[in-house]
């Protein structure tokens, strides 16, 4: 963004060099990351946008959805061209897009923390291993930090091949080789702690006696816990 403004680039095309397909017509403009840059964009978005509209640019970010990056130029060209607030302009395309899609973020955001299931490895490590559709590591590691204060735990992506590991003091973002057997970090039952399968037994039974068979409503049980999350629930993998 600093660089389009920066160089008065206009018609505009933001992509990454694994996007990019070429073109006849312009020439490509390689950008390289600068944090003294990107921090004068924000700075200067700070004066135009509430924190909540600044959130929500970072949750459109990461939701990574094809030629998101473009409507997020639109936005904040339209921020700075305008003398007024443009949080609730949803006449404007960029404006509504932005909007719907951190919504979509932030639902997405509030499963992960409820779906998270950790599993105890034999090096008293926590783990879980979630596939979101959007990239909400970054947006639950305040939750899970807070929450697990007094144990080390992992949560991987295995979507992105990168996870979130919190040593009792911070969390940092790391990336794992995995074990042939480990399938892509999908498959650690080989490293459960001696009596972490007991203890899943135990919850899924736990699970199936509060269950009212009279009041079983399927239709709302997978609104409110979509069925592509099952796989790593320990509570429903055998339905899964």
């Amino acid at each position: 963004m600093f660089d389009v403004f920066y160089y008065k680039f206009d018609d505009t095309d933001i992509c990454t060099e694994k996007t990019f397909k070429g073109n006849v017509f312009y020439s490509p403009h390689i950008v390289h990351s600068s944090e003294i840059n990107s921090q004068r964009v924000w700075k200067g978005l700070q004066k135009r946008l509430s924190v909540a509209a600044l959130h929500q640019l970072h949750q459109t970010f990461l939701s990574e959805e094809e030629g998101i990056e473009n409507y997020m130029l639109q936005y904040v060209q339209y921020a700075f061209k305008s003398p007024v607030s443009i949080e609730e302009d949803f006449s404007h395309p960029a404006v509504l897009m932005i909007t719907q899609t951190a919504k979509k973020v932030w639902r997405e955001t509030h499963r992960m923390q409820a779906f998270v299931r950790f599993q105890k490895t034999s090096d008293n490590l926590y783990y879980a291993i979630i596939e979101p559709d959007y990239n909400v590591l970054p947006l639950i590691t305040s939750h899970f930090k807070n929450r697990y204060a007094d144990q080390r735990w992992m949560i991987y992506d295995a979507s992105r091949k990168y996870g979130i590991f919190y040593d009792l003091k911070g969390v940092t973002e790391v990336q794992l080789n995995f074990e042939a057997q480990a399938n892509e970090g999908k498959n650690v039952t080989a490293f459960y702690e001696e009596k972490e399968a007991l203890y899943q037994q135990l919850w899924q039974q736990y699970y199936k006696s509060v269950n009212i068979a009279a009041r079983k409503n399927t239709k709302l049980h997978v609104q409110h816990m979509p069925v592509r999350y099952w796989k790593y629930l320990p509570e429903k993998m055998k339905a899964f």
